[in-house]
């Protein structure tokens, strides 16, 4: 066997490579995590914790200069864009902090700065040093995708990672890219008083979605004075103050003026560099990793994890991959992903939640479908606390009642999604679910409101029957 200074040597530090390098470390293994950048990955950095704290403050400061609640005041005594993002720089150093860098520092591994090259497959160049590891685990993250929209480059455009740090609200925003992060960061500047424009190739906002979740967004927005254009198809940029661009609508040309110009069009995985060919580490004809379900690398020795793969890019998604790989390659376990039960939230107000199939993906996969929608306006909660807006749908087998899908847009729907998630996971039906506690006055409620519609009118129910 070759030199192993290692046992398992991770490229990357966010929450695959932690993840997977505290499993080695439960398992008696020697961990060494590179590190280019900045520790701790997307999430901790420039993804989850600094843009939900933004949009947590955005909503903050939207309900304070409107609410429902007639006879409480408003007020909104002015907005600091460089105290809000200095407000999230703090939270993100702590959480660096706390869940990267001092973890690390507790279970002894050996953090190194620099840029890894494969130059063997048991080996990495590490800025002129070798490193020698058993196993080696790519988890380099992916990074903000932009398309060749000529002009763009020119013109100059943010990324959701560059809008996180704006220390300036623009006075007018046009996103390119009508998903959850173009959906996020859109309302984000909205809520703080920008005026914004969502553009999006495909039909609908939130496209995989449910039809009725993408109406429900697209009317929030436009209440909200967010203009959508769905179909529409960027043509170019134009460089100014302010800045335009051009886009494809109903077949008539658009020119969309603003002060700047966000493209959310998705994340692409980080590989290039790496000097893959040299460990064996195979690509496909898209340019991603061959991977074997227990995501391992064309090279035994390598395995992956986290958004590099090309699974749903979610923390948790990350997480569970990195403690999969490092049983697998420490420990021979042969474990696979399953993601049947896999929840995503777009954090929007009011949030998008779901779990399981669509009710088009059960019709293509052969399943005989039955479904309910129930409006917010149905859910006490909703109604006391002044926002119906939202709705709950659920896809249940015709055949035997079991729960295959469950899709929210309510206030707190990420919180709500997650006893649908146990329901798919564990094969409920929707008589089950309608037949189980649920407590009275919560979001909650709303998805046993729902499975009772299965069997009878909801809207000729006292408020609190069962």
């Amino acid at each position: 066997m070759p030199r192993a200074d290692y046992d398992l040597v991770t490229i990357g530090s966010g929450a695959a490579a932690l993840a997977a390098a505290i499993r080695a470390a439960d398992l008696g293994a020697r961990v060494a995590i590179i590190e280019r950048g900045t520790l701790g990955g997307t999430c901790v950095n420039v993804g989850c914790i600094p843009s939900k704290r933004l949009l947590a403050a955005s909503e903050a400061y939207r309900r304070a200069g409107d609410h429902p609640f007639t006879g409480a005041g408003t007020r909104q005594s002015g907005l600091d864009m460089g105290a809000l993002v200095a407000g999230k720089d703090r939270i993100v150093a702590d959480l660096r902090a706390r869940k990267y860098a001092d973890l690390a520092a507790r279970y002894g591994f050996e953090v190194i700065g620099g840029s890894a090259r494969f130059t063997s497959p048991e080996t990495v160049a590490v800025d002129g040093r070798e490193v020698g590891g058993g196993h080696f685990l790519v988890a380099t993250g992916a990074a903000p995708w932009t398309p060749a929209i000529p002009g763009l480059a020119h013109a100059g455009h943010l990324t959701s990672t560059t809008a996180l740090e704006l220390t300036e609200l623009p006075e007018s925003l046009v996103v390119v890219g009508g998903n959850y992060v173009g959906l996020e960061l859109g309302q984000l500047f909205a809520n703080l008083g920008a005026r914004v424009t969502i553009v999006e190739a495909l039909p609908r906002l939130a496209p995989g979605e449910e039809p009725e979740i993408s109406a429900a967004i697209a009317a929030v927005l436009a209440d909200q004075g967010v203009e959508v254009l769905t179909g529409a198809h960027a043509v170019r940029a134009e460089a100014g103050a302010p800045k335009a661009l051009l886009a494809r609508v109903d077949g008539v040309e658009r020119r969309l003026v603003a002060q700047e110009i966000l493209v959310a069009t998705g994340r692409r995985p980080v590989l290039d560099g790496l000097g893959l060919e040299a460990a064996g580490v195979e690509r496909d004809e898209r340019g991603g990793l061959v991977l074997d379900p227990e995501l391992r690398t064309t090279n035994p020795r390598v395995f992956a994890a986290g958004d590099v793969t090309g699974a749903p890019q979610f923390v948790y998604v990350a997480a569970a991959q990195g403690t999969l790989a490092a049983d697998n390659a420490l420990a021979g376990a042969g474990q696979r992903m399953d993601d049947t039960a896999l929840p995503r939230v777009t954090f929007t107000d009011p949030a998008i939640a779901a779990v399981g199939l669509t009710e088009g993906d059960a019709t293509l996969a052969g399943h005989r479908v039955e479904v309910r929608v129930l409006d917010l306006a149905e859910v006490p909660r909703a109604i006391v606390a002044g926002d119906t807006r939202g709705l709950v749908k659920l896809v249940a087998e015709r055949e035997t009642g079991r729960l295959l899908g469950a899709h929210v847009i309510a206030h707190g729907a990420g919180d709500v999604i997650q006893a649908a998630v146990y329901a798919v996971k564990l094969g409920l039906t929707v008589r089950e679910v309608a037949d189980t506690w649920a407590p009275y006055l919560t979001m909650a409620e709303a998805l046993k409101l729902t499975a009772q519609t299965f069997t009878r009118e909801v809207a000729q129910l006292s408020c609190c029957a069962a």
